[in-house]
């Protein structure tokens, strides 16, 4: 009978190790807003769904960090589903107060840009298997606004 259950463990943990799951990237992060209060940035994220039937996106966290600081952090819960057999494009708004960038003044003044790295964490309900993390990371530069952006 032992034996029995340890191929039957072996089976399953073999299955969900070959189990399919969606693969995420992120395509951009640009300018999204600026008010009196932050600069709000986008970051778009592509997710692919191999499964014919969508899945429900629990959360996606996010944290900004710039010269080593974390200089933005969040969560947006339950922003929607995956669509079935295709790619979903995912917008992820990024709100950065101006205080904190105007710590990061030695890099800013370089070049009027922040250079940054994006974690983002895609935490999708996959039937019969649960709660999976797909963990994304991309670094680059964000160009910061002019004074013409606020009179735009």
């Amino acid at each position: 009978m032992s034996q029995l259950m340890d191929k039957a463990k072996t089976f399953l943990a073999e299955k969900v190790a070959n189990t399919k799951t969606p693969e995420a990237a992120v395509k951009n992060v640009d300018l999204k807003n600026v008010s009196r209060e932050c600069v709000e940035y986008k970051a778009e994220v592509s997710v692919t769904n191999p499964y014919s039937t969508p899945i429900p996106i629990c959360e996606i966290t996010y944290v900004l960090k710039s010269a080593g600081r974390q200089i933005a952090s969040g969560t947006i819960p339950d922003p929607g589903s995956l669509k079935g057999s295709d790619v979903t494009m995912l917008d992820v708004p990024v709100k950065v107060p101006y205080g904190i960038l105007f710590s990061l003044a030695k890099d800013i003044g370089a070049d009027w840009d922040i250079d940054y790295e994006l974690e983002l964490g895609l935490i999708i309900d996959l039937p019969l298997i649960g709660n999976i993390t797909i963990p994304l990371s991309q670094k680059g530069e964000i160009k910061l606004p002019t004074f013409s952006d606020f009179f735009a």
